[in-house]
């Protein structure tokens, strides 16, 4: 289905109001509602909020409608526990089955292994971001520094005491064992692709350069199936329950009537958030 953005219209238009079943949700709400929803502009986290509450409201009229929740009620708690008893009677999610977890688990290896782990010692030419200057000296000080290790590799200690800007200087440039996550984002992308060995440039970050070696890896071992079946499980299990709810919300939306605003996937997305 085709989303719509609440329209932004020029001049003295107001943006079309938001309905469920007759039931405008009023701006103020909205507004309220945005805090939940971080996006990349505020347009978008307006469409987000006004589409939880649109969702909300569907099921907290469906759940009226079969003498769960009072009409009149205003108990947050009771519309939660009206709305969690109306999707455990009125959603259908079959179990996964055996064949479809081991399908899920042998096509996703590394999803299913054992976390990677590199070795890393490095030298920090530091450097800020918008000091071009400073940059691109540390850069020509990297180039003369791997020339340097890549003859003589057992340097590395050497330079790293003598020109490091990072704490790890006085351990020889050595960072220990890094998990996925571990160090400064830019960095930490880089090392995950790296072959062992010391690269052949500096590395940038928002502190300067990265002169690196990777000294070994380890992890990254697949476990067997048996060891996560209720994790493969469980993962099926949700994506089956949005799929479920994605349609629930869209025969309640054709029923029930919603003005303003589509339901589309991330509808379903962030009633289970």
């Amino acid at each position: 289905m085709q989303m719509i953005e609440i329209a932004q219209l020029p001049g003295r238009y107001a943006p079309p109001p938001v309905k469920v079943g007759g039931k405008a949700i009023d701006e103020e709400s909205i507004a309220r509602e945005m805090q939940y929803h971080p996006a990349a502009t505020a347009a978008e986290a307006k469409l987000l909020a006004a589409r939880a509450l649109v969702v909300r409201e569907l099921l907290r009229q469906r759940a009226v409608e079969l003498g769960l929740l009072r009409a009149d009620s205003r108990d947050e708690g009771e519309h939660d526990a009206a709305i969690a008893v109306l999707l455990e009677r009125e959603l259908e999610v079959p179990e996964p089955e055996e064949k479809a977890c081991r399908r899920f688990f042998d096509a996703d290896p590394e999803r299913f292994s054992t976390p990677t782990r590199i070795a890393v010692r490095h030298i920090l030419l530091a450097a800020a971001p918008d000091d071009a200057e400073t940059r691109d000296a540390q850069y020509r000080l990297g180039e003369t520094l791997l020339e340097e290790l890549q003859r003589i590799p057992e340097r590395f200690t050497e330079f790293a005491m003598r020109h490091s800007a990072c704490p790890s200087k006085s351990e020889g440039g050595e960072l220990g064992w890094l998990a996925q996550g571990q160090t400064v984002a830019e960095l930490d992308r880089a090392l995950q692709h790296l072959p062992e060995g010391l690269h052949d440039r500096p590395l940038a970050s928002r502190y300067g350069w990265h002169l690196v070696s990777i000294d070994a890896r380890a992890g990254g071992e697949r476990l067997p199936f048996e060891q996560v079946a209720e994790r493969v499980r469980h993962t099926l299990r949700e994506q089956a329950t949005r799929r479920a709810l994605r349609h629930y919300l869209l025969v309640l939306e054709a029923e029930i009537g919603v003005e303003g605003v589509d339901l589309d996937d991330d509808s379903a997305n962030s009633l289970m958030q």
